[in-house]
């Protein structure tokens, strides 16, 4: 079980729900996936224009927990902004910190970040910071009081996959609130990486909406969260430099 705040869930796969094909398709990936977070960009929705498309209006609403994220926020004062309408629509349970800071990159603004973190903590929200692979901003951000920590394993939307694991590994193993990898993923094998590494989740949008068949990418991320996480549960055998026989001939007593 995974613990996120007040929240327990099961599934540990975070879905993105933008960038599908279609509606249609992105109900199928969502409902494949059997995960139990959606998130969205809140600037990107017509929260409060009934009459607009809304990829809302497929899902049973009550088998999700929503974390909208504040993409499009320079800074922290607009996050919070950004946050307050999700909060405002009633589709808010928790919120994503995402301030860009590098518009060539989309690396996340540190200070900015920082401050949103802060300030919605006051405000009495449930945060999960999105961050780069930064292990002492890690440490900030949980000392600050952050729910989870989400650190990138490479730049948004660039499918390159987890590509400084080390520091990944670090702030895994350094805190003590769950640490969901975000950003990056383009294959199942880069989640059951991340979830081998001691990962308590993943949150992904293109690897799956932009694969050539969004349904069957779902199914496979799924499946590779729960293999990575028995992977780290079970405990990988040490890395060794020589050969070891798989059947030994010792103590055989032969001849």
């Amino acid at each position: 079980m995974l613990q996120i705040g007040p929240y327990t869930f099961n599934s540990r796969l975070f879905l993105g729900t933008g960038k599908f094909p279609n509606f249609d398709i992105q109900k199928q990936a969502v409902d494949v996936s059997e995960t139990e977070v959606l998130t969205f960009a809140v600037q990107r929705m017509n929260v409060f224009e009934s009459n607009q498309p809304n990829f809302l209006e497929k899902l049973d609403l009550k088998k999700y927990k929503f974390l909208p994220n504040t993409a499009g926020a320079k800074t922290a004062e607009e996050a919070v902004r950004i946050a307050k309408l999700a909060q405002a629509s009633e589709i808010c349970h928790m919120v994503k910190v995402e301030i860009i800071g590098c518009d060539k990159t989309l690396l996340p603004d540190p200070v900015e970040t920082l401050k949103a973190t802060e300030m919605l903590l006051e405000e009495g929200f449930v945060v999960l910071p999105y961050t780069s692979d930064d292990v002492v901003l890690a440490k900030h951000l949980e000392k600050l009081g952050a729910h989870a920590i989400m650190p990138g394993a490479s730049p948004i939307g660039s499918g390159q996959g987890i590509i400084n694991p080390l520091n990944l590994q670090f702030i895994i193993e350094q805190s003590e609130v769950p640490v969901i990898v975000d950003a990056g993923i383009g294959a199942p094998t880069d989640v059951a990486y991340a979830m081998e590494l001691g990962a308590d989740a993943v949150l992904l949008n293109t690897a799956v909406s932009a694969a050539k068949d969004p349904v069957k990418m779902s199914e496979a991320m799924k499946l590779a969260v729960e293999a990575g996480r028995l992977g780290f549960e079970a405990g990988r055998i040490d890395k060794k430099i020589h050969a070891v026989a798989s059947s030994p001939q010792e103590g055989l007593g032969l001849v």
